[in-house]
C-alpha cells in the first residue's frame, strides 16, 4: 500500500506519477522529495541520488527526473501528527506539563516574571 507521507493516506498512483498529481485526502503534492523514495535527511540535499538537482522545497512538485514514489511505509514520526505530538511531549516535559500558561502554574509563572523584571528599590538617601 502506497501512503502520502504529509497525512499517511493510502494513495493509488499510476506510473509515471503526473507533476501536479495531489492526496485526494490532504491536497498536498505527491510528486515531491518526501514521497520519493530517494527522500533521506541525512544525505546531501536530502537525497541519496547524487545526479539529482538541488530541489529547495521538498513538500512542493517539481521537475526532477529521478523521482520513484516510495514504497516504504511512514515511519512513526511520519503519520499525521507524528512529529508535532512528539515535540509537544518533549515540551511539556521540558516546562512542566501541558497547556501552557493556561493551568494552575500560570499565576506562579507570572510572579517569578515579575520578580525577574522588577526594578530594584532606590535605596534610601539619609540626609
Amino acid at each position: 500500500m502506497l501512503q502520502c507521507h504529509h497525512c499517511g493516506a493510502a494513495v493509488e498512483i499510476h506510473e509515471p506519477l503526473a507533476r501536479d498529481a495531489e492526496c485526494e485526502s490532504c491536497r498536498k503534492d505527491l510528486r515531491c522529495c518526501v514521497n520519493c523514495r530517494h527522500y533521506d535527511t541525512r544525505f546531501n540535499n536530502a537525497c541519496t541520488e547524487t545526479m539529482a538537482d538541488p530541489v529547495e522545497d521538498k513538500d512542493r512538485r517539481n521537475f526532477c527526473e529521478y523521482f520513484y514514489y516510495s514504497r516504504t511505509p511512514i515511519a512513526a514520526g511520519g503519520a499525521p501528527g507524528g512529529r508535532e505530538s512528539a515535540a509537544r511531549a518533549r515540551l511539556d516535559a521540558l516546562f512542566g506539563g501541558k497547556g501552557g500558561a493556561s493551568g494552575s502554574a500560570a499565576p506562579e509563572a507570572r510572579k517569578k516574571l515579575d520578580d525577574l523584571f522588577r526594578k530594584p528599590p532606590k535605596p534610601d538617601s539619609e540626609s
